[in-house]
């Protein structure tokens, strides 16, 4: 069974309601690789770390489909996606679309809307809201998420993750341990990345990021990621899907296999 992502039909508006579910990610990952093979590579980044894309049909005059493409961005991106910027993607779009009748009329960029919890006001007023803080900025605003150890997850999956390595942590020599760091923002050369779990071992750094269940169709933008944290002096990325993960001796598996390459 091919792994190909489902195009849209585009005999239909990219609207209508049987492209609806599959244009955005489409959109998103033909115009990314297309960018790379044209060695437009900041481009092609740019547009895999896009979240989503609202598509509106815009003009139908002479028989051309014209479209409003919204690009929806973390707030924390947002301001990289000036007119400067959207110019390159709308043409990567516009070559992804010729032929077909349609085009990209109008190109723009907004931040996705966090969602709220019951005492965002809380949050935001008493000291111990969400300060400027580069630890789980994603998830302070949102309900929902776990919280252990004074550290923010942004799900059951990345918690579980943690908790194995942890216990490692407790298990080795105190002169030898492992630093543990949540959702850290880091900086790397153009973007600013938020890595699952960052890990510190023996003098090394290494990453580990956790796949969840809709995280299928992303593998042109984690391959570009990998890249760029490898860049920067990252020793060690690797990635667990969480659906061929069945136990938790697997987890511990996971976390002792990506421990002793850290410390090679």
């Amino acid at each position: 069974m091919s792994d190909e992502l489902p195009s849209p039909d585009m005999t239909l508006a990219l609207d209508a309601p049987k492209n609806a579910p599959l244009v955005s990610e489409w959109l998103l990952g033909t115009s990314a690789v297309l960018a790379y093979h044209l060695g437009k590579a900041d481009i092609a980044r740019m547009i895999a770390d896009v979240s989503a894309v609202e598509v509106r049909l815009w003009n139908t005059e002479f028989d051309h489909e014209g479209y409003r493409v919204v690009l929806v961005v973390e707030p924390s991106l947002y301001s990289a996606y000036n007119e400067q910027q959207l110019e390159p993607i709308t043409e990567v779009m516009r070559d992804v679309l010729w032929g077909s009748g349609k085009s990209v009329d109008e190109l723009v960029a907004r931040p996705s809307i966090p969602r709220l919890g019951p005492d965002w006001r809380k949050q935001i007023k008493t000291a111990n809201g969400p300060k400027p803080s580069n630890q789980g900025r994603k998830v302070q605003l949102e309900p929902g998420h776990p919280f252990e150890n004074q550290l923010r997850f942004t799900n059951e999956w990345e918690l579980d993750v943690y908790r194995a390595l942890r216990e490692r942590q407790e298990s080795l020599p105190d002169n030898e341990t492992i630093g543990i760091m949540p959702l850290g923002g880091m900086r790397v050369r153009g973007w600013t990345f938020e890595p699952d779990l960052l890990i510190t071992y023996r003098g090394y750094a290494g990453v580990i990021e956790i796949d969840g269940p809709h995280h299928k169709g992303h593998a042109g933008r984690d391959h570009s990621r990998s890249r760029l944290l490898l860049h920067s002096g990252v020793k060690v990325v690797d990635r667990l899907n969480v659906e061929e993960v069945n136990s938790r001796a697997e987890v511990k598996k996971f976390v002792d296999d990506f421990l002793a390459q850290l410390k090679r």
